[in-house]
């Protein structure tokens, strides 16, 4: 009787065993799969490259070269001769790594610093975002649309001669705020526009301006706005008109209702005329800041000028693009240049200069210069403010090379 009882127990122990067994490895094998499974979709996900995800890229400008300069000098009734020389070009020596955030179809991100003459800076940071076809809202820290050369055509692989023309980017400033751009057809012609608002220029002591300060200097904003005109479907000539007007005084000081206003007008005209590719490119700036008592330097009396600054720029290049072999790669190219500050001012002067450059493309976005310019300026300040009278003339020859990375 015992033994059929202990046999029983037995019995029934190992069945209940048996039963646990497989009912722990059914669950383990339903956790085991379901596992499974989501890792085979994580592995999908990671390898699917689906359009519009995220994408980070890395370009850029890099520029450097050699710089060789007379200068002869007469100022103050003191003449003066001077040389000098260059390696990799001071003035214009550049390495500005960009670097750009697709996040989604919408937004991206750019931040470009820069190393150039010694010291490290930043171009711009911004987002941006796609709100539409013909619709970019941007914010952040960015080139002004003020004319179209500091924007468009500064870069070193862009521009067609190794020096920036006078007063132009200068008289183009980078600066905190939001911006809104775009394009639109109009028939066979077609529009852009780009219109910003930023915290603006501020005036110096001097009468000079300013500018990309994160803190404003007063309540107001400044509006910059272009439109672009393209009135040939082939898109070959672009006319544009600019203003920048807004407050540049300190709001702490007496001149703190001081206004600035500026205008540009711009073209450019590229037309290939077989087997020559015609490049024209032109831009005149008009600075206006309103009358201002400035201290001077010299006595501490007050002093005034009329604050009238203006700079233009006529550019014109050549290139045989349907010849074949070495000479389609040549491109000739010239410049005229002025650039006028306040009479009787501590930085008035009326300055010129006439460059002419050789160019040999190695690819289409890298090139190497012969750059010659030759500069002249007059001063127009007064000895009552300490300033220099006179003339410099000044000769430079410039080797540069320049790539987009």
């Amino acid at each position: 009787m015992r033994t059929k009882k202990f046999i029983s127990g037995v019995a029934i122990a190992l069945l209940l065993n048996f039963l646990l067994e497989n009912y722990a490895a059914a669950q383990q094998t339903t956790v085991d799969s379901a596992l499974l499974d989501r890792v085979t979709e994580l592995e999908k996900q990671s390898a699917y490259k689906k359009s519009g995800e995220d994408h980070f890229m890395v370009v850029g400008v890099a520029t450097l070269g050699f710089a060789a300069y007379k200068s002869t000098n007469n100022l103050s009734g003191v003449s003066s001769v001077s040389k000098g020389n260059s390696f990799p070009d001071a003035d214009n020596y550049e390495f500005s790594p960009m670097l750009l955030w697709r996040h989604g179809d919408k937004f991206l991100m750019e931040f470009e610093p820069s190393f150039n003459n010694n010291g490290l800076s930043v171009n711009w940071a911004d987002i941006s975002y796609f709100a539409a076809p013909n619709l970019i809202i941007r914010a952040g820290y960015f080139v002004l649309p003020f004319g179209t050369y500091a924007k468009r055509e500064a870069a070193g692989w862009i521009d067609k001669l190794a020096t920036d023309p006078m007063g132009i980017a200068d008289m183009t400033p980078t600066d905190y705020g939001v911006e809104v751009e775009g394009g639109l057809p109009m028939g066979n012609m077609k529009m852009n526009y780009d219109v910003a608002l930023t915290n603006g220029n501020q005036l110096n002591a001097d009468g000079t301006l300013t500018s990309g300060n994160i803190v404003d200097n007063n309540n107001n904003k400044t509006v910059t706005a272009r439109l672009g005109f393209l009135p040939f479907s082939n898109s070959s000539l672009e006319i544009g008109v600019s203003g920048m007007f807004g407050k540049v005084g300190n709001q702490a000081s007496p001149i703190q209702n001081t206004k600035g206003n500026l205008y540009a007008f711009d073209l450019n005209y590229v037309k290939n005329f077989s087997p020559i590719l015609l490049n024209i490119k032109s831009q005149y700036n008009i600075q206006d800041i309103g009358n201002v008592n400035y201290i001077s330097p010299v006595d501490s009396s007050n002093y005034t000028f009329n604050n009238h600054t203006t700079s233009f720029f006529a550019q014109c290049s050549i290139r045989p693009v349907g010849l074949q072999g070495f000479i389609k790669n040549v491109e000739i190219a010239g410049r005229y240049t002025t650039f006028n500050t306040p009479a009787n001012s501590t930085f008035g002067a009326n300055q010129h200069s006439f460059t002419v450059g050789l160019d040999y493309w190695i690819n289409w976005r890298t090139v190497f210069k012969i750059t010659y310019d030759a500069y002249t300026g007059n001063s127009t300040g007064t000895e009552a403010l300490n300033s220099f009278t006179g003339s410099t003339k000044t000769n430079t020859f410039y080797l540069q090379f320049s790539i987009q990375l």
